[in-house]
């Protein structure tokens, strides 16, 4: 399966989210394959602690290059081998592959034509074989990543293949208006993948939400709070999430949330056991809110009956 990860937005924690929902399905037992497409910032090998492609890989194998035809093929990265994060990483047994596909260093967003489309397309089929899943991280916004990979996605061959898409937003007005205008609004999501050939309805359906950075009303984080201001968080929780469902992307359709967390707020990079169980620096609410999101992305029961 392959899955998009968009936002309209930058800084809504988009790419470490992606990349901590990577690391815990691989650890689930998935073999998962990561690809920076967020072209304007390809920053996932440092989020993986893969200092070597931190920006980006110096080799000029990268995206950029496979996608214009300078490489014949994109470099594959082993997390599991090359992840400094707390040391140097042992693959946990059990645990299945994590290869990252990284940008160039220098790269930014480019115009796209018909031959990177079809590179694209192919390295798609490539992966979906290899892996069970595919996770692309796409820059923010309506960016040439998101026209390619609807272009690509358009082909009959690949629109056979279980595709999905995750539009990340934080729990905030702006983001929300953001997040909505991406998908159903004009050049949107369903715009630009109706026009490349995609099926509305079929695109729509395969469209879920996740909201990043959520401090719940009652979260043990807001015990300082004056009693105004925890009756005023009250009740803007009530209305953002009236707005969320007026444009829909309320509860129904969203796949999960991340919690607040401070090490992610100062820290972006995976969030591994020892962080939560050993040292205690994360939040066990966090961990446990990857695994779901890891564990949701292929579950059709659970897609489908948002």
């Amino acid at each position: 399966m392959i899955i998009f990860a968009t936002s309209d937005k930058g800084g809504t924690g988009r790419s470490v989210t992606s990349c901590n929902v990577a690391y815990r399905r691989a650890i689930q037992g998935s073999d998962v394959c990561y690809l920076d497409f967020d072209f304007g910032s390809p920053t996932a090998g440092s989020i993986f602690g893969v200092e070597t492609v931190g920006q980006g890989t110096p080799g000029g194998s990268g995206l950029h290059s496979y996608l214009a035809g300078r490489a014949a093929e994109a470099e594959q990265v082993d997390v599991w081998t090359q992840s400094r994060l707390g040391g140097r990483w042992s693959k946990p047994l059990g645990a299945g592959r994590l290869a990252l596909l990284p940008g160039d260093i220098g790269g930014g967003e480019f115009p796209v034509d018909e031959e990177m489309v079809r590179r694209c397309g192919d390295l798609f089929l490539r992966l979906d074989e290899e892996f069970e899943l595919t996770l692309v991280d796409l820059s923010a916004g309506r960016s040439y990543a998101t026209e390619m990979v609807l272009r690509a996605t358009a082909d009959p061959v690949i629109a056979e293949k279980a595709a999905r898409w995750l539009v990340f937003h934080r729990w905030t007005r702006q983001h929300i208006v953001a997040a909505a205008g991406l998908v159903y609004g004009p050049q949107g999501i369903l715009d630009t993948g109706t026009g490349c050939g995609h099926k509305r309805q079929r695109l729509e359906e395969n469209i879920r939400f996740v909201r990043t950075a959520v401090l719940e009303p009652d979260s043990s984080q807001l015990a300082g709070l004056r009693p105004e201001q925890s009756v005023w968080l009250q009740a803007y929780n009530t209305d953002l999430q009236k707005l969320a469902g007026k444009l829909r992307l309320g509860s129904s359709l969203m796949l999960g949330a991340t919690p607040l967390d401070p090490v992610l707020q100062w820290r972006e990079q995976i969030i591994v056991e020892d962080d939560i169980s050993t040292t205690r620096i994360a939040n066990k609410e966090t961990g446990h809110a990857f695994e779901e999101l890891a564990r949701r992305l292929t579950d059709d029961a659970l897609w489908e009956g948002l």
